[in-house]
């Protein structure tokens, strides 16, 4: 097993992640369609089913933000692309994310800067449900 898996197991305070420990989401950082989508997706799920997460950060925000709502939960990670910018800054924790997703994994396509579409949204809602509810 890996060093960093186990201390991932492990949060500040010495808080041991259980199946009971909540769910944080932790989104990309990206200004293209895939990284806008990311944000999207997360506001609708807050919007539609408040009670899923225990709370978002962006990836983009600070390191002190990111600890205070990682702290003790199962961490889900939506990843925009391949470059996957959240879950390497979680590496920096040393933490491992519970769930990851990427977008275009899912099948949508990182095509510059343009707006993420209806579709795109639903599909990647419609991931991180199926991946959530395993």
């Amino acid at each position: 097993m890996d060093y960093s898996q186990v201390l991932g197991q492990f949060l500040k305070g010495g808080k041991k992640i259980t199946d009971e420990s909540p769910l944080i989401l932790i989104t990309c950082s990206g200004v293209s369609n895939t990284g806008k989508l990311t944000a999207q997706v997360a506001g609708i799920l807050a919007q539609k089913e408040p009670d899923l997460f225990e709370g978002h950060v962006h990836a983009k925000q600070s390191t002190r933000d990111m600890e205070a709502v990682i702290n003790g939960g199962k961490v889900v990670v939506i990843d925009g692309c391949g470059d996957r910018c959240a879950a390497k800054k979680l590496k920096s924790f040393f933490i491992t994310p519970h769930i990851h997703i990427i977008a275009t994994e899912e099948g949508i396509e990182k095509n510059g800067m343009g707006d993420p579409k209806f579709e795109e949204i639903e599909t990647l809602i419609a991931a991180v449900r199926r991946e959530v509810r395993r």
